[in-house]
């Protein structure tokens, strides 16, 4: 039942604040200078653009800081402040700017997988999309999932595969729920994370929020993650250690001393770090060199 497309339009609510969205700001800020319009290149563009320039992380929460999603906040720090966000921060965004464009967009929780079929809460958000030059096709759209998240979105198609670079995905049924896998650098598949197509408001992504980035246990709290792809590498950093995956299967990991752990999010994942998150970084690293010492 849920392998036929939903029937969505613009969304029009103001609780997502999108009118207030500076697109200028936004569209200089991931690069983009195409036409401004609802088509599916636009689409494409603009989400390759988002991917390419705006990383997955969670600085904030890993040391201590309250992360909201208003949009004027969201836009300060991710646009502004060259930073990133984690999913919910950086997928509202974006869902915003596409409002802006004139899409149709629903936004959707989804429940992460992770190679792992174990049932969790619906902790990630994620898009459905439709354009103004195909409009029996809805297209997947998720530039915030993080390493091996989608570089431009896929239609919503049992079967469907998509190749950007050297990597692809898959869409498929599985128990109810639509399922996105990833293909790794030896040919595996494994499930990113599933959903149905039902649309979720502003009070939903609050409550998912609150446990994503306050609940003890949740791997982004007392964490650091920062994740960055794209089409010929994949980088993960958690706390000190930083992984590297590469098309032909290689994986590459290092073990970073709290200054290397800087420069790498600065570097591999092009974060703007004030003096003020260095120095909160540098003592949540220390912290954790001295618990694992113990």
């Amino acid at each position: 039942m849920y392998a036929t497309a939903p029937t969505f339009d613009i969304d029009h609510s103001p609780e997502w604040g999108s009118d207030r969205l500076d697109l200028d700001a936004y569209l200089r800020r991931i690069g983009y200078e195409g036409v401004r319009d609802n088509s599916l290149k636009t689409l494409q563009q603009v989400h390759r653009a988002h991917m390419s320039t705006i990383s997955f992380e969670n600085v904030d929460i890993a040391v201590g800081r309250t992360v909201s999603l208003d949009i004027a906040e969201l836009e300060r720090k991710l646009v502004h402040s060259g930073r990133g966000g984690y999913c919910y921060e950086t997928n509202l965004l974006f869902a915003a700017a596409l409002d802006r464009l004139g899409f149709p967009v629903m936004r959707m929780l989804s429940r992460i997988r992770e190679g792992d079929t174990r049932r969790r809460f619906r902790s990630h958000t994620s898009l459905l999309v439709r354009t103004a030059d195909e409009p029996d096709t809805v297209w997947l759209a998720d530039p915030g999932y993080g390493y091996a998240g989608l570089i431009e979105p896929m239609p919503l198609r049992d079967g469907a595969r998509a190749t950007v670079g050297a990597w692809s995905w898959e869409l498929g049924v599985d128990d109810g729920h639509w399922v996105l896998r990833s293909q790794d650098g030896e040919g595996r598949w494994s499930d990113l994370y599933v959903f149905r197509p039902e649309r979720q408001y502003e009070v939903d992504y609050r409550a998912a929020h609150y446990v994503s980035s306050t609940r003890p246990g949740s791997p982004f709290v007392n964490r650091l993650v920062a994740q960055r792809g794209s089409e010929t590498v994949r980088h993960r950093l958690r706390n000190d250690v930083l992984v590297t995956d590469h098309p032909d299967g290689r994986t590459e990991r290092a073990v970073l001393a709290p200054d290397e752990v800087v420069a790498a999010l600065r570097e591999k994942f092009g974060l703007t770090l004030t003096d003020e998150d260095v120095s909160l970084l540098l003592g949540f690293l220390q912290r954790g060199e001295s618990a694992a010492a113990c």
